[in-house]
Formats: C-alpha cells, sequence, structure tokens
C-alpha cells in the first residue's frame, strides 16, 4: 500500500502552530510516501511568509509537490501581481507544480490561480487553457497501471451541500478532460474544509473529487486537518479525514 498525506491552506501568517506542529510530527513518525500541498502556503504572499513555508516543508523528509493558491499572489503589490507573481517563493520553487511518481502513483500539478481575472473576486479559480494542455499531457505519459492523481488548489467544480468552490473558469470541462486522461481524482483546497465525493462525468463513468481541510487558524466547518490517501492493489482508493482532535470536541 502507497500512503501519502494530502494538506492544503497552512497560511503562514494565520498559521495555527499547534496544527503545524501535529502534521510535521505526524510526517516524521509515519513517513508517508510523499506530500501533496493543495496550495494557500501564506496569508498575505509576504517574503517572510514564503520563508517560514520554506524552512517548514523543507523540513518534511519525504518528497513534497505544492500548488500555489490565491492567498500566495502579491496583494499589496500589483506590479509583482502582473509582472513576476511568483518572484517571493524563494526556494520553494523547485517543489511548484512538481510532478511526483511515487510507487504506484503518478501526481500532476494543475494551476488555477489568476494573476487576473475579468470579474470580482480574483481569489475564484481558473483553468487555463495551456495549464490543462501540460496536465493532460503529463496524465497521457504517466504509465497506465499507475493510480493518476490531479493536484490543484481550487475545486473545479461546486460541492453540494456545502462551500462553493468559487465558481471555477473551466472547472467542469477540465474534470471531463481530465477524467477521459485517465485521472482517479483530483485533489485540491480552498474552501478549509474536507470531503471526498465522486463526480458523475461524460460516459456514465466518475471521478473522485477530494479537498484537504487546513492547518490555519482560519477554519470553516471543521478543525485543522489532512488527508490520508491510501492507495492499494488494484487501484483501490482510500482516504481518511484525519483530524488534530475530533470534531465537535
Amino acid at each position: 500500500m502507497t500512503r501519502l498525506f494530502h494538506v492544503s491552506d497552512l497560511h503562514f501568517g494565520r498559521q495555527d502552530q499547534a496544527a503545524i506542529d501535529w502534521f510535521a510530527a505526524t510526517v516524521h513518525d509515519e513517513r508517508p510516501a510523499a506530500v501533496i500541498c493543495t496550495g494557500d502556503l501564506t496569508q498575505r504572499a509576504r517574503s517572510a511568509e514564503f520563508e517560514a513555508a520554506a524552512r517548514y516543508l523543507e523540513s518534511l523528509p519525504v518528497p513534497v509537490t505544492v500548488e500555489p493558491g490565491n492567498h500566495d499572489l502579491p496583494y499589496f503589490n500589483p506590479y509583482e501581481r502582473f509582472v513576476r507573481p511568483y518572484r517571493r517563493y524563494g526556494r520553494l520553487e523547485r517543489m511548484i507544480e512538481r510532478p511526483l511518481d511515487v510507487a504506484n502513483v503518478v501526481i500532476v500539478p494543475l494551476k488555477t490561480t489568476a494573476r487576473f481575472q475579468w470579474r470580482h473576486n480574483w481569489s475564484w479559480g481558473v483553468v487555463g487553457r495551456r495549464s490543462l494542455a501540460r496536465t493532460l499531457a503529463l496524465l497521457e505519459s504517466a504509465d497506465d497501471d499507475h493510480v493518476k492523481l490531479v493536484a490543484c488548489h481550487h475545486p473545479l467544480v461546486d460541492r453540494d451541500g456545502g462551500h462553493s468552490s468559487g465558481k471555477t473558469i473551466r472547472g467542469r470541462e477540465a474534470l471531463e478532460a481530465l477524467a477521459a486522461a485517465g485521472a482517479h481524482a483530483v485533489l485540491s483546497g480552498h474552501v478549509h474544509t474536507p470531503f471526498d465525493l465522486e463526480v458523475p462525468v461524460a460516459g456514465g463513468d466518475t471521478i473522485r473529487k477530494i479537498g484537504a481541510g487546513t492547518l490555519s487558524e482560519r477554519v470553516r466547518e471543521a478543525p485543522p486537518s489532512f488527508n490520508e490517501i491510501r492507495v492499494g492493489e488494484g487501484g483501490a482508493l482510500d482516504v481518511v479525514h484525519r483530524w488534530m482532535e475530533s470534531p465537535g470536541a
């Protein structure tokens, strides 16, 4: 069995230090095959926040891949946001949108952030056509016997009965294309609440939509948490939501 830890929305600058320490200790103790972080490393994309995130992620003793989140684009500096939005990532850059191939699993990135949108809320997601084409090419080049996971920040479609995904532009189109290319599940963050749902796609098939919670102070429906993803023989995929404390405690 291959075990992966899926974490999201660390929000350094507003991190829950107890939760951050708990997750790091769990990674050190249990040594999953990899850590997948689906965005919002920082609260305001400040250099000091990125530096703290870099120190933290570099301390984890397993491979790490990171997706950018909307909070990771410069908030107060329009020039940097439009011209060089990723300058502050620094040494984290090597982890950003990093494809991973571990045991019987391949993890491929899908960028859903945008430095500009023709709508009022720039925190919402966008799937660019070039970004989607890159992800599809990575999926199609992966071994057919691998479980294929796609990592992005924004949920591609709304989660029934819960927070909106933020109306991700071309999200449904992307989900259908990813399923057709052989993706088994799409991992995301952004809504700060864990979920695991089957989404119908064309042809009568389904694709898993798996969301991680947050390790920040900005909790919503649940306490700080992360997902443990277990991939067994024959590609069986099991997701366990792991809480720092039991809900309602």
